[in-house]
């Protein structure tokens, strides 16, 4: 079976991850308040915390980069096809199997665009770990 995911499809979840690394700091401040309870850390921990926020700001966006300019490249089944989808798809597998494991016992503010941002957020990763994971299979001739 050959699976072919259209370059729109691609671009689509490249114009989405860009926009979670855009507005990852709005969630961290507004919905996490996370700013806040950084400053309770000690300094090298803050800045340890401040540093990971920025990995993975700069990886979703990176990512959301190399889906606009090369999507044709990301399924032409090449060892490095098959590496940065598989890169990609382990990623947003991983964020997808932590909100699932982790993130429920915690609680988002109770404002309704607060909730609905949640579904809206959780859908997305889905997106990409599913768009990134069939890609990978494809490009390991798998389906």
């Amino acid at each position: 079976m050959n699976l072919t995911i259209p370059n729109y499809v691609i671009i689509a979840g490249g114009i989405g991850q860009i926009f979670t690394a855009l507005i990852y700091p709005y969630i961290r401040h507004q919905v996490f308040d996370w700013y806040n309870d950084v400053k309770q850390l000690k300094p090298l921990n803050q800045e340890i915390a401040k540093t990971y926020g920025r990995y993975i700001q700069g990886l979703n966006f990176s990512f959301g980069l190399i889906a606009l300019w090369l999507p044709e490249e990301l399924k032409n089944q090449t060892p490095l096809a098959v590496a940065l989808t598989g890169l990609i798809g382990a990623y947003w597998v991983g964020k997808v199997a932590t909100q699932i494991a982790y993130y429920p016992m915690y609680q988002i503010p109770q404002k309704l665009h607060f909730k609905i941002g949640s579904y809206c957020m959780n859908i997305l990763f889905i997106f990409f770990a599913t768009i990134y994971t069939l890609l990978l299979l494809n490009n390991l001739k798998i389906i």
